[in-house]
């Protein structure tokens, strides 16, 4: 039986935060403001829209009418957040900054599985623009998902740029 180590703790933590919060921001999305409501936070940079994206990331398939998608994201959802259970309880995450990065990602993960179990879709609102250029929409999770993934990214590249030592 795999025993966790001690430093799993403070990463659970990481990721119950995360969670909470995605879960308290979509709240209050869904309850204060009507779906397709456009709130002007910094005019030509940030807005909060209220929507709703049945698909996965950046709205992939989100126009297939599949009744095999919300069981398929679903189930790719769970199978990505046992591995990285399974990364972080091993201990095979990595350093500090892995580790830290697969909880944010497990976290947001769990954020949006939860809408999708609920509801076969993800509530976003998050509106970056310059001027009429606006990327995809998005929420808090997505957010810890790519802050995640960019921590386990430093981390490798500085593993890579580290000076070997040779064991004598």
């Amino acid at each position: 039986m795999v025993r966790p180590s001690r430093s799993i703790w403070p990463l659970s933590l990481l990721v119950v935060a995360v969670l909470a919060a995605d879960r308290a921001t979509k709240y209050a999305v869904d309850k204060l403001t009507p779906p397709g409501s456009i709130h002007v936070v910094i005019p030509g940079l940030l807005n909060i829209v209220h929507t709703s994206n049945p698909g996965v990331a950046f709205g992939i398939f989100a126009d297939t009418e599949s009744p095999w998608r919300a069981p398929l994201v679903i189930s790719f959802s769970l199978a990505v957040m046992a591995l990285v259970v399974w990364l972080l309880v091993t201990d095979r995450a990595g350093g500090w900054l892995g580790r830290s990065g697969m909880a944010f990602i497990l976290g947001g993960a769990a954020g949006n599985l939860l809408d999708r179990v609920a509801r076969r879709s993800v509530t976003d609102f998050i509106d970056f623009h310059i001027g009429t250029h606006h990327w995809y929409t998005f929420n808090l999770a997505d957010s810890a998902i790519c802050v995640g993934a960019a921590l386990v990214l430093l981390e490798l590249l500085f593993d890579l740029w580290q000076p070997r030592r040779q064991v004598s």
